[in-house]
């Protein structure tokens, strides 16, 4: 049986243990600050996206892999006879899939997914991939079972300050002072493909947070344990911390995941962001 190789672009914001745990490739997407273009998580970092924006008040513009890259990134993937499994952010958010999927068209061996989420909703279905590789799976069962987990990622951050939201246009200025003249912490939801805002909490982020994660994971009953993923954008450690000891004090989660969202997803939400992110047993309404 051929080689399977699983691959994604950077957006499923995998902890370097994590990539090298499970063999994964990543293609860094582009950021852009100024006049210069970096590949995310190889060129530039969160923190330095965080003082160029202090700095100057200048968000950088994420790009996606175009069709010529992930041409050259597939053909040396599969030039060993490999199939290659490669997950990309959804189509809704990006171009990648879109262009992942005219590149495929030229290189063989190739099945491109649809993550339909972002950073570790992503990632939660590039590692359940990976173990089924292991198994001894072939590509194209991988992919089929893949699809029908797809809709049951449950994927959702929690954000102190709406700035750069607003500054990338995700978030109107009316909005914001709204939120902030209430001290509102809304909850970014993924569902479909696309962002939305779901519930809107009033407080301390650490407690906030504490309200948000007993929502999420409620009795845990429709959650499959294998793993769960805490992945924010630069909080305090200590809130980092009782996030995650909360979360292990919820359910007997197999595993618990702390990882830091790369620079694609920093560049949209800012610092003070955190989510719970995990697989649902059925699909989520």
């Amino acid at each position: 049986m051929a080689n399977i190789i699983i691959s994604s672009d950077s957006t499923t914001d995998l902890s370097p243990e994590l990539i090298e745990r499970y063999n994964v490739k990543i293609l860094p997407l582009g950021v852009t600050l100024g006049d210069k273009t970096y590949r995310d998580g190889l060129d530039i970092t969160p923190d330095e996206i965080y003082a160029h924006h202090d700095k100057t008040g200048e968000l950088p513009k994420t790009t996606a892999a175009n069709i010529g890259e992930f041409v050259e990134y597939f053909t040396e993937l599969t030039n060993d006879g490999s199939s290659v499994i490669h997950f990309s952010i959804s189509a809704e958010m990006s171009s990648t899939y879109r262009n992942s999927c005219i590149a495929a068209e030229e290189v063989e061996n190739v099945y491109p997914i649809d993550s339909r989420n972002l950073s570790t909703g992503g990632g939660l279905l590039v590692i359940a991939a990976a173990e089924m590789a292991k198994e001894g799976l072939s590509a194209e069962e991988i992919v089929a079972k893949i699809n029908e987990l797809v809709p049951c990622v449950d994927a959702s951050f929690v954000i102190d300050n709406l700035e750069y939201l607003h500054k990338g246009g995700r978030c109107s200025a009316v909005a914001m002072l709204g939120a902030n003249l209430l001290k509102l912490k809304p909850c970014i939801e993924v569902k479909n493909g696309s962002m939305g805002v779901g519930k809107k909490y009033r407080g301390k982020y650490a407690d906030v947070l504490k309200t948000y994660v007993d929502e999420r994971i409620g009795d845990a009953s429709d959650i499959d344990l294998s793993r769960i993923f805490v992945t924010h954008a630069g909080c305090d450690e200590e809130i980092v911390k009782a996030v995650v000891d909360h979360v292990k004090s919820k359910a007997d989660f197999k595993e618990v995941f702390l990882t830091r969202a790369g620079c694609t997803i920093s560049s949209h939400c800012g610092a003070d962001t955190l989510g719970v992110l995990f697989i649902r047993k059925n699909p989520i309404a």
